[in-house]
């Protein structure tokens, strides 16, 4: 089961553990599998917050909204930490083309739009220095 799982995605340790759980696999038989995928380097934290911070970018999403993501899905805040903050991220960027794509390329005139437009970038995990780069460096409370 586990390796079907892995063959098609990267998995946290801890996914692995719960949908072994899931399928009522003895305790004892799914710590010895995990650590054996582990040892045999098919599972790895690390390699799992690499492809999913990629991922959850590409589909837009922000830094803020991403590491609780991985925090529960049981990742360890060091390696949320180094993969969030490569610096060969754009978050900024990410941002504003994140406003772009569901606003249009013109930056809102009136409060209302702007306060409308902020919103959508913090709901989608956008940090505050963030969105106020995708504004333009305007936000409604300026």
């Amino acid at each position: 089961m586990a390796m079907d799982w892995l063959s098609r995605r990267e998995h946290s340790q801890l996914e692995l553990r719960e949908k072994l759980a899931a399928r009522d696999v003895d305790p004892g038989l799914i710590d010895a599998t995990v650590e054996q995928l582990v040892a045999d380097g098919l599972v790895s934290d690390a390699r799992f917050a690499e492809s999913f911070v990629g991922a959850r970018m590409r589909r837009g999403q922000g830094p803020v909204r991403i590491r609780a993501e991985l925090k529960r899905r049981g990742v360890a805040d060091a390696l949320i930490e180094q993969h969030l903050y490569d610096p060969e991220l754009d978050w900024r960027g990410c941002a504003a083309e994140v406003r772009r794509k569901k606003f249009g390329a013109d930056l809102p005139a009136d409060f209302p739009s702007r306060a409308k437009q902020q919103r959508f970038l913090q709901y989608r995990g956008f940090t505050g220095e963030q969105i106020r780069a995708a504004m333009g460096g305007r936000c409604a409370d300026d």
